[in-house]
Formats: structure tokens, sequence, C-alpha cells
């Protein structure tokens, strides 16, 4: 049987993906509440509870117009993240988290030296499996299928030793969906990966949470401004959803763009991060 919080989450997904297939249209709450056999009563207060906001405002999170008005400011972006401009939580990545390459004789001959702890978790994004060297977070992932999750962790080390455990170093890294972040102490992240791949990664941490940058604009803050083709290949392949923001980073245009976890995920996480921050500069 599904976990009520699978259900509830797939109500969500269910209704996010309606409102994005008849946006012009501007559905109203009777409406959407129909899409997911619920009466529009129970499906505001699930919503709420989820989000934070109202369907009506977290449509508002995740039009287009809104989209280009947080593209606005992109340029002073980054160096007002780095100054005072910003507070800790919309800083929350790149305060908290932290990234270790790791170095070849690590990950060489499928990861033969290398003991990896695992383990499957609930998130207000779905399902998700989380994966951990001594060192930090390797691996994190959303997921609908649980043995074909796990195969494909397994896939990138193949000669690794696995153990199904739920570790410390897991659980501080999931305490980033929870409400209370006064239990989140830093988070180190073990990642394999290219130099130029790591330096995207860690330029992901630096976009707040609740803004939005183009991929363009990312690679020109890491002074490589034609390398937008590039920036949006080493940003699919993030090993660490969520963690690493990479849902932050959409088209010029104000679109969207893709996700590897899904287009209807990403869109959850652009209007959950965007009532969150609303709520706390209220």
């Amino acid at each position: 049987m599904k976990a009520q919080e699978e259900i509830n989450y797939n109500r969500i997904a269910d209704a996010i993906s309606y409102i994005r297939a008849n946006y012009k249209k501007q559905p109203g709450l009777e409406e959407i509440a129909e899409t997911v056999n619920l009466s529009p009563f129970h499906f505001q207060r699930l919503f709420s509870d989820w989000a934070g906001t109202t369907p009506k405002r977290f449509l508002q999170y995740i039009s287009i117009g809104h989209a280009k008005e947080m593209l606005k400011d992109n340029q002073s972006l980054f160096n007002t993240a780095l100054e005072t401009g910003l507070s800790g939580t919309s800083r929350l990545h790149d305060l908290f988290i932290n990234i270790e390459g790791m170095t070849p004789g690590e990950y060489k001959n499928g990861g033969e030296h290398l003991q990896i702890n695992y383990s499957f978790a609930e998130s207000p994004f779905g399902n998700i499996i989380v994966a951990a060297t001594p060192k930090g977070i390797c691996h994190m992932a959303f997921y609908d299928d649980q043995p074909a999750a796990l195969a494909n962790l397994q896939a990138k080390f193949p000669a690794a030793r696995y153990q199904q455990m739920f570790d410390m170093q897991q659980q501080n890294a999931l305490y980033i969906f929870s409400h209370d972040w006064s239990k989140l102490s830093q988070v180190k992240l073990h990642l394999k990966g290219t130099e130029f791949q790591l330096k995207v990664w860690e330029a992901l941490l630096k976009i707040p949470m609740g803004k939005l940058v183009t991929y363009g604009n990312l690679a020109k803050q890491m002074q490589n401004p034609n390398a937008s083709r590039a920036v949006g290949t080493a940003i699919g392949d993030n090993p660490v959803a969520f963690l690493i923001p990479c849902h932050r980073v959409i088209q010029s245009s104000g679109a969207l763009g893709g996700y590897h976890w899904g287009l209807d995920r990403k869109t959850a996480m652009i209007g959950w991060e965007a009532a969150k921050m609303d709520i706390e500069f209220k």
C-alpha cells in the first residue's frame, strides 16, 4: 500500500500537470479538484498543506510572467547572494552544501574502493533514493520504480560495496525537505565528475532559493559565455537532485525547459520554493 505522503504528492503532481496543460484558460479550483477526484474544499486544504499557499497563488508562481520577472535581476543575482542582500534561508544551498570531487583513485575500476550506504525515503516531490560514501552524499534521485532506482545507482559504481543503511549523512541531507532547518548542518557531497561539471554544479549552489536563472546567464557567471550548451549538458548530468538545484535553471523565454526527473516535478519545486520564500518575507 502506498504511503499517504506518496498518495498526496501524486495528487499534487496530477493537479500540476493539469494546470500546466491548461494554463491558458486559467482553470479554477473546482475544475482542478475534479481532476484529482477531490472536493474543492479537500483539495484546497491538501494543496495548501503541501505548498504553503493556495492553488491560485501557486499558479501565479509557475507562470511564464513570474519567471520573466525573476530573470530581470539575473545580472546582479550572484553578487547579491554572495554579499548581504539575501537571507540565510534563500542562500541555503550556498551556505550549507559543500562539494568535494572524487579522486580518480576513488572511482577507478568501477569504484571498487568505495563503500556506499543507500536508503529510500519520501519527499514533498515523491520517492527518493539517497546514497553516501564515508565522505558525503554521492547520489540522490527521484524515482517511480525502486529496483530501477537502485540499478541506476549501482551502474554508476558497479564495483562498489553497497549496503542498504540509513546513516547520519543521509539523514542530514533529507532535513532540507523539512520545514525546520534548525537541525540542518553542513551537507557534504562526494561527487564523481569532470572539472567542468564540478564547476557547473558549484555554480548552481549559488542560485538562491526562490530565484531562477537562464543557462546563458549561468555560463556568463562562470566566465564562459559561449558554453551555454555545455553548461546545459552538465546540468543534465547532475547526480544529486534538489540539493544541487538544477531545477532553478530555465530558458530565456521564461519557459521552464527540461528536467531529468520530469517537468511536472520541476514545476512543483519552483512553485514550492517561491511560496516558501514569499511566506518568509511577509
